[in-house]
């Protein structure tokens, strides 16, 4: 989990507490992550102390509640750099929200349908990239202004997958969205119905 590592790279550098944990976070990756939920962070930690990666300990305070400051342990700090030199592979695979979109739009046969899907997806990347361009030349960190480069990076190529889709389903007239949907089903080719099958009787 690359936000449970996060936090043991903040602890790496002294200990902290949940709070100043959430505003280093925060200020370390940009705005384009958005607010970290204390909820989930305390979460983190608790499961960290569990893990024996971090140690918990509780600073009375006069008027407000102990207060719990966390430190990295000696096996936290191997986890981390096990962790800082490993590669990183896509967490989510390939699969992705869009793409089963355009499955379903280009197999509805409907040049309509395929064209409102891509559009309004360009339309939605359009606008995250002029966002993504805007908080980069607002920002004075270099690391937060390459996360944000990175970033507009993943845009781009999710803009050129659009593309190809309207290159490869809309620049023939229709003809391939017409083979499409006249195309069987998967197991029905055949006519039959590949269904649970009776008991005979």
């Amino acid at each position: 989990m690359a936000i449970q590592h996060a936090v043991l790279a903040l602890l790496a550098r002294g200990p902290s507490y949940g709070y100043e944990l959430k505003g280093a976070f925060e200020a370390a990756v940009g705005p384009q992550w958005g607010p970290l939920n204390i909820g989930h962070l305390y979460q983190i930690l608790e499961r960290l102390s569990r893990d024996g990666l971090v140690v918990a300990e509780r600073h009375p305070q006069a008027v407000k509640p102990d207060r719990v400051v966390y430190e990295i342990t000696t096996d936290g700090r191997a986890e981390l750099d096990r962790w800082l030199t490993e590669p990183s592979p896509r967490s989510g695979g390939f699969r992705d929200d869009f793409f089963l979109k355009v499955t379903a739009a280009a197999r509805s046969g409907e040049p309509a349908t395929v064209r409102t899907v891509l559009g309004n997806q360009r339309g939605h990347l359009m606008r995250e990239l002029r966002n993504l361009d805007g908080l980069r030349r607002r920002s004075d960190d270099p690391v937060v202004r390459l996360l944000l480069s990175a970033a507009s990076r993943h845009v781009e190529a999710d803009l050129a997958f659009v593309d190809d889709a309207e290159a490869a389903l809309l620049a023939d007239g229709g003809a391939t969205l017409r083979t499409l949907a006249a195309a069987a089903p998967a197991g029905q080719a055949d006519g039959r119905d590949n269904g649970p099958a009776r008991a005979a009787g």
